[in-house]
C-alpha cells in the first residue's frame, strides 16, 4: 500500500493530533478491525450461545434431505446436496464480512475516489473537509458495515437473510436464531427449522444459476461502486438534526447523529445509483418473489397450510429497524413491503397465465430474466419468451 500522502492530513503541523490523524490514515481504505469488533460485539448482545447446541445441529441435518427433496421439485431446479454448517451468530457475522469484502472494498475505493476528486477544489474550506473526510472515512466506513453487519447477525437465520448471492463454499444456518425466534412466537422448533432450510435451499436454487447470481451481484457492485462523496449534504443534514437540547442521554442523541449513513459517510444517491435503481429493484423483487413462491408451496405440503410460521414470518419481515437504513444505502436492497409485493405479483401473474413449469423458464438464459417494465405487467415477459398463456 503506497504511503500517505502528508497533505492529506490537515493536522500535519499539530502535536498529538497530527500523530493520530497520520495513524488513522495508515489504516487503508477500510477499517476492517473496527468493523469486525463491531459486528463481533452486535452478534453478542442477542445473548445466545457461544457454542452451537449439538442436539440443535443434529436435528436439522436430519431435516436436509426432505427440505431439499421439495425445493427440487417446485424450484424445478437440480439443486446439489449442500455442505451445511451450523454458526453461532458470531461465526455468521466474522464470514459475513469475509465473504462480501470485496464488495465492501469496492464501496471504500468508490467513496476514497469521491474524497480525493474533492480535495482538488479551489476552495481552501473544502479542501480541508475533503482532508478529514479522507482521514476520517475507513474509521467510518468500518462502524457502518461493522455495525450493519452486528445488527443483522442478531436475527439471520442462514446464509440468506439478504438476497444476495456468497461464494462460500459451505451454506450456514444459525440454530441459536431459529430456536429463539420459535420459543417467542411459539411455534415448533423443528417446523421453524424446516422452514428456514426451505427458504436457504430456495434461495440457492435461484443462484445457483449462474446468469442469475451474476445478474444480482453486477446490480449490487453497480451501486456499491455509484457512491460520491458529498461533504455539503452530510452537514446540511447535521443541521436539520432535531435533538433536544434537554436531553439527559447523550448516547441517543450520537445515535441519531449515526443512524444516517449517508450522513455517516458523507454520501448522496448519484445520477449513476438513480439509474441503476429501476434494474435492481426489478432484480431483487424476482429473487424475492421467487423465493417464497418455493418456499409457501414446499412449506404447505410439509408443515401444512394452516402453520403459524407464515405469519409470524410475515410480522417479523415488516418490522422496520435501522439496520433497513444501512442495508438499502450500502448495498441497494430496497425490501419493504411494496417491493416485496411486487415480485410476489409477477411470480403469481405467471402463473395464473401460464402455470407453474413457466418459472423454469427464467433459468434458461440471460436474456430471460424480466426487464422492470416485464416485473410490472408478466404478461409483456410471456409474450416476449413466446410462452403461451
Amino acid at each position: 500500500m503506497a504511503e500517505p500522502d502528508p497533505s492529506d492530513n490537515p493536522f500535519a503541523n499539530i502535536p498529538f493530533l497530527g500523530d493520530i490523524a497520520k495513524a488513522m490514515a495508515s489504516q487503508g481504505s477500510m477499517h476492517w478491525e473496527i468493523a469486525r469488533q463491531l459486528a463481533i460485539l452486535g452478534a453478542n448482545e442477542i445473548g445466545a450461545d457461544q457454542n452451537v447446541n449439538p442436539a440443535s445441529r443434529i436435528a436439522i441435518e436430519n431435516l436436509v434431505p426432505i427440505a431439499l427433496m421439495h425445493v427440487r421439485e417446485v424450484s424445478g431446479v437440480d439443486l446439489a446436496q449442500p455442505d451445511l454448517e451450523a454458526v453461532t451468530p458470531a461465526m455468521w457475522a466474522h464470514r459475513t464480512l469475509e465473504t462480501y469484502k470485496p464488495l465492501f472494498e469496492e464501496l471504500a475505493a468508490s467513496l476514497a475516489g469521491g474524497i480525493s476528486d474533492r480535495a482538488e477544489d479551489s476552495d481552501p474550506m473544502a479542501a480541508m473537509i475533503a482532508g478529514l473526510s479522507r482521514m476520517l472515512a475507513p474509521s467510518m466506513l468500518g462502524m457502518a458495515v461493522g455495525s450493519m453487519v452486528g445488527q443483522m447477525s442478531q436475527r439471520a437465520f442462514g446464509q440468506y437473510d439478504l438476497p444476495l448471492p456468497r461464494a462460500d463454499s459451505k451454506m450456514m444456518v444459525v440454530p441459536a436464531t431459529i430456536d429463539i425466534f420459535a420459543d417467542e412466537w411459539s411455534i415448533k422448533h423443528d417446523d421453524a427449522r424446516m422452514w428456514t432450510l426451505l427458504h436457504e435451499f430456495s434461495t440457492h436454487a435461484f443462484f445457483s444459476v449462474p446468469h442469475t447470481r451474476e445478474a444480482v451481484w453486477s446490480a449490487v457492485h453497480n451501486h456499491v461502486k455509484g457512491f460520491r462523496f458529498d461533504p455539503g449534504s452530510a452537514m446540511s443534514k447535521i443541521t436539520d438534526l432535531e435533538i433536544d437540547p434537554n436531553s439527559m442521554d447523550p448516547m441517543s442523541s450520537m445515535q441519531m447523529l449515526f443512524s444516517d449513513p449517508e450522513l455517516m459517510l458523507g454520501t448522496t444517491t448519484s445520477d449513476e445509483q438513480q439509474a441503476n435503481r429501476p434494474y435492481l429493484d426489478a432484480l431483487i423483487a424476482l429473487v424475492v418473489g421467487f423465493t417464497d413462491h418455493v418456499v409457501d408451496t414446499c412449506a404447505a405440503r410439509v408443515l401444512g397450510p394452516s402453520s403459524p410460521i407464515a405469519e409470524a414470518l410475515r410480522r417479523r419481515r415488516l418490522e422496520s429497524s435501522q439496520v433497513d437504513t444501512y442495508v438499502e444505502h450500502l448495498l441497494g436492497l430496497r425490501l419493504q413491503r411494496a417491493h416485496v409485493e411486487r415480485g410476489h405479483n409477477f411470480v403469481s401473474g405467471v402463473i395464473e397465465r401460464a402455470g407453474q413449469n413457466a418459472l423454469g423458464q427464467l433459468f434458461t438464459g440471460s436474456g430471460n430474466l424480466p426487464t422492470p417494465a416485464e416485473i410490472d405487467a408478466p404478461g409483456l415477459w410471456l409474450a416476449r419468451l413466446e410462452i403461451e398463456n
